[in-house]
């Protein structure tokens, strides 16, 4: 079973920065779809950002200029940079995994981020 762990979450003022890390125990991880998703109260779960195997990344409107992912894929470990944050980035974030031959996907536990205005 792939264990997700994320970590980076925590509480910070509009117009600042945060770093989400991910850590993944799959072995495939280096040819593994990765996407970060966050979840506001009382919301959906939203796609935020994706990245594949070949460093091709996607982003959500809301925050494409803002966020950037990346991975690394010696460490198994999947980061998004948060800059420039609103009020309205405040959700918990979830990184996920999907496996490149049995298309599962698998969850991380979350990070709470909380943006201050």
């Amino acid at each position: 079973q792939v264990q997700l762990v994320e970590s980076g979450g925590g509480l910070v003022q509009a117009g600042g920065s945060l770093r989400l890390s991910c850590v993944a125990s799959e072995r495939t991880f280096s040819i593994s779809a990765l996407d970060w998703y966050r979840q506001a109260p009382g919301k959906q779960r939203d796609l935020v950002a994706s990245i594949n195997s070949g460093g091709g990344t996607t982003y959500a409107d809301s925050v494409k200029g803002r966020f950037t992912i990346s991975r690394d894929n010696a460490k198994k470990t999947v980061y998004l940079q948060m800059n420039s944050l609103k009020p309205e980035d405040t959700a918990v974030y979830y990184c996920s995994l999907t496996n490149f031959f049995s298309g599962l996907r698998s969850w991380g536990q979350g990070t709470h981020v909380t943006v201050s205005s």
